[in-house]
């Protein structure tokens, strides 16, 4: 069934179809009409559900927590400052290796207070522990949310599903909405391997000494550092198990076919923008115009950030001559975070004879506008001029 209907619905269909179990929510501009719509679908029967409205969004996650420790698909939603105040909840749902799928509609952080889009917010959440894919329209809300599900059920980690606020939230556009039998077949009900039961009681996720160590049942048990590196193995064995659902997904329903990237003009390019969220599209328009001109420009659009895909990243990249990123969000002191991941990728992966060059720009910030010909001026200078200071920042659309 195709539909016309904003980002935020989209998200909410997703987590229907998927048969979410609880849903915790807290309003926060510009993720309000999301909950806002579950609750309508919650209340006209048409998702059996518990619909839990809280006092913010710490108890948001802490819902989630508690139901997924239970047994339950659990979802909840955020934006910016109330991403942040879940910080501590975060850093705990990954570590109980809890299932939870969550939408991030990006926004700028305070202070200044903006409620305009950037990705400062999820970007900041990176090292907690939980897989993190970036979404370009509203077909990719969708069904994100749905393969984020079987994804975080079969590897045990919770995933933010994250788009930008307004530019996705609240534009209207058209979308499919596959059909809930087809849905049920690719995600089957979840099946907890271990969950909370009052029949028999335990303790779960108490003080952990730094060593390893005997449990009360006598058997050898993991100690902090244990657990981490299973965490950490596990994230990186998610690469393949989202590369498997995402063929899965295609097979059945005909669209996506690359859970890392996507890649557009990039075969014969000489210079690649990379980027993440909608404007990687608005890029495509821009690679249009230069190659108009005979400069050779492609467009990657990067989805799986966390875990990072380094080594098919790279190898998407390596032939380029040189690579310019574009994001909204940047890691203080240094440049942005995507940026440095892609040299990162290139330096460990690529052909030393053959590394192209990497430079980075940092635009839009607290939602400031992103226009067409300020991306043209910047890429085309970026492709034509040679680097001087390649670890220098390029701040477009800066009135400084």
């Amino acid at each position: 069934m195709h539909i016309i209907e904003s980002g935020n619905v989209a998200a909410a269909l997703g987590v229907k179809l998927s048969r979410a179990q609880v849903i915790a929510a807290y309003p926060i501009t510009p993720q309000t009409p999301l909950t806002e719509k579950l609750s309508e679908i919650v209340e006209a029967g048409e998702l059996d559900a518990q619909y839990i409205p809280v006092e913010s969004e710490h108890s948001a996650l802490a819902v989630c927590i508690a139901a997924s420790s239970a047994g339950a698909r659990a979802f909840t939603a955020t934006s910016a400052n109330g991403l942040l105040y879940m910080h501590e909840q975060i850093h705990w749902a990954a570590g109980a290796r809890l299932p939870i799928v969550m939408c991030v509609v990006n926004r700028g952080v305070g202070a200044p207070w903006t409620v305009w889009n950037d990705h400062q917010d999820s970007i900041s959440q990176r090292d907690t522990g939980w897989i993190q894919i970036y979404v370009n329209d509203h077909q990719q809300i969708i069904d994100t949310v749905i393969k984020s599900f079987r994804l975080a059920e079969e590897v045990m980690i919770p995933i933010m599903v994250c788009y930008d606020g307004y530019l996705l939230s609240h534009t209207y556009m058209p979308f499919d909405v596959p059909e809930q039998d087809r849905v049920d077949a690719f995600l089957p009900p979840y099946k907890a391997p271990y969950a909370l039961d009052p029949e028999n009681p335990a303790n779960l996720n108490t003080v952990t000494l730094p060593d390893i160590r005997f449990d009360a049942q006598g058997r050898l048990a993991h100690g902090y550092m244990e657990i981490r590196y299973l965490l950490q193995e596990d994230m990186r064995k998610a690469l393949d198990a989202a590369s498997s659902i995402e063929r899965q997904f295609f097979e059945m329903f005909g669209r996506g076919g690359d859970a890392f990237f996507e890649l557009y003009c990039c075969e014969d390019a000489d210079y690649i923008a990379v980027s993440m969220g909608s404007l990687s599209y608005h890029l495509r328009d821009v690679a249009d115009l230069l190659r108009a001109s005979g400069i050779r420009v492609g467009v990657m659009s990067v989805h799986l950030y966390r875990p990072f895909p380094a080594s098919m990243i790279a190898q998407a990249l390596v032939h380029a001559r040189r690579i310019i990123v574009f994001e909204k969000a940047l890691s203080y002191g240094y440049e942005g975070a995507l940026c440095s991941d892609i040299k990162s990728a290139l330096f460990h992966h690529g052909h030393n004879q053959a590394r192209p060059e990497v430079l980075g720009h940092v635009l839009g910030l607290g939602g400031r506008e992103i226009r067409t010909e300020d991306l043209h001026e910047a890429l085309k200078h970026s492709c034509t001029t040679p680097v001087a200071h390649p670890d220098e920042i390029g701040w477009i659309g800066l009135k400084i």
